[in-house]
């Protein structure tokens, strides 16, 4: 291939992987912009969502004869699901209790469930590498010199899905619009008489089951996981928030493709090893010239 025709393969690589991180980054910035707290334990709910994914799989008897696509939904409802019903439950039990203390206090208690969560995934599902099944042959498509998987289109596609039934809901229910007002001003929300504890828990189990599917995505793409492979993929999705604009939904979906695409091009100019180096060395030098995110923080008119 040519050195162009190598560059926009690289970034179709990154841009996958890329809209992982930002349905994960979603969670993050979902979060931060309703109760200002960073949310270190969805990294470790992302991972949970591909062990349930595979947990499922495992329970279907013949499952990949059921039809790619019947496995496929329930593997993807039920992670979604469980994720979903999981953040919920870390929000009433970890920090809800701490909603009016220091927000020192909020984050370390995040980072304590996260290393509770990652130890919790080891004791059931073992220290080693768990295989995930291979639902679509190693076939792609050809564009000239370019090759797109059926992996890769499936992924791209899924998420581009999900990001738009998210932003419908956010825009177009009245659920959603409790939500923005939450986020705005929450003792104001209160005030209009919005259940701003509810509207916290639906916050939570809606970037928490993204998070699940991103982590079912993960593994169908890596096609192995381990109890530890949410930490770093939960780092580098909350960057991606970051680099967005934290508590900026649309600067999530971006920060997260953003990233995905510097580590493609990482991966394909220096090596794999290194691709992370590049992709926050990058990072770095995008937030000295926009501290605040590419978007900045969102505000609803």
């Amino acid at each position: 291939m040519s050195p162009l025709e190598t560059f926009i393969q690289q970034l179709i690589n990154g841009l996958v992987i890329g809209m992982i991180y930002a349905l994960i980054a979603l969670g993050y910035t979902m979060v931060y912009g309703i109760i200002q707290l960073i949310n270190f334990a969805h990294g470790e709910i992302f991972i949970t969502g591909a062990f349930i994914g595979l947990a499922v799989f495992g329970a279907l008897p013949g499952a990949l004869g059921l039809g790619n696509l019947w496995a496929l939904v329930l593997m993807f409802a039920l992670a979604m699901a469980g994720c979903g019903l999981l953040g919920v439950l870390i929000e009433r039990v970890a920090y809800r209790p701490l909603r009016k203390s220091p927000r020192l206090a909020c984050l370390i208690t995040a980072i304590g469930v996260s290393f509770i969560l990652q130890n919790v995934l080891m004791l059931i599902w073992g220290p080693v590498d768990k295989s995930f099944p291979v639902f679509f042959k190693h076939s792609a498509l050809t564009f000239g010199a370019f090759r797109v998987t059926f992996m890769q289109s499936f992924i791209v596609i899924s998420s581009l899905v999900m990001m738009l039934v998210l932003h419908f809901f956010i825009r177009r229910t009245m659920l959603g619009k409790a939500l923005r007002a939450a986020s705005e001003d929450m003792t104001a929300a209160r005030l209009m008489g919005i259940n701003v504890e509810r509207i916290i828990s639906v916050c939570f189990l809606i970037g928490s089951a993204l998070g699940g599917a991103g982590g079912l995505m993960y593994g169908m793409y890596y096609n192995t996981i381990t109890f530890h492979d949410g930490y770093l993929a939960g780092i580098k999705a909350f960057t991606a928030a970051v680099l967005g604009g934290i508590g900026n939904v649309p600067g999530a979906m971006l920060g997260g493709v953003a990233l995905g695409m510097m580590e493609g091009l990482g991966a394909g100019y220096l090596s794999s090893e290194w691709k992370n180096v590049f992709a926050f060395l990058i990072l770095i030098i995008l937030l000295l010239r926009w501290p605040s995110g590419i978007l900045g923080k969102f505000r609803h008119e």
